[in-house]
């Protein structure tokens, strides 16, 4: 049976696995935009035969607060009961502040997106992860095409 990426990083580094029901949403966050960040720069270095500089652009128009509302949007549709609960924990949490480049309504849904990320993460639930940020490319592909 193959580990997820989480599962070895666990076992390499020497920390534990755990329910992440018991991990602050925002912490889970934290994976989760890295996660988000990740998925974007992949598809972007694969797709997109760019300069750096470029990529970069190319990559904040995807995974800026407004992107990543975007993104949610676009999968909503898709999530479990489950994942949504997760979602709304996320949104939920107050971080104290936010970007002075993005509207607060965009930055909570960012900040659930984050957390179902980080949620599915940390379970190694990668096979949906990679369903849900198929959704979040190819809607922000999309969007940035119009601009």
């Amino acid at each position: 049976m193959e580990l997820s990426t989480q599962r070895r990083m666990s076992r390499a580094l020497g920390y534990p696995v755990e329910d992440p029901r018991q991990i602050p949403a925002l912490n889970l966050a934290y994976v989760g935009d890295t996660v988000y960040d990740l998925y974007v720069r992949a598809y972007l270095i694969h797709t997109h035969p760019e300069t750096v500089h470029n990529l970069h652009l190319l990559s904040a128009r995807m995974v800026c607060a407004q992107g990543q509302a975007r993104a949610f949007f676009a999968m909503e549709p898709q999530l479990s009961e489950e994942e949504l609960s997760v979602y709304r924990r996320g949104r939920n949490a107050h971080s104290g502040t936010v970007p002075k480049n993005a509207n607060v309504m965009d930055y909570r849904v960012a900040t659930g997106l984050e957390t179902l990320l980080g949620h599915l993460w940390v379970l190694g639930r990668e096979e949906r992860i990679d369903e849900l940020m198929a959704i979040a490319v190819q809607v922000n592909e999309e969007a940035g095409k119009e601009t």
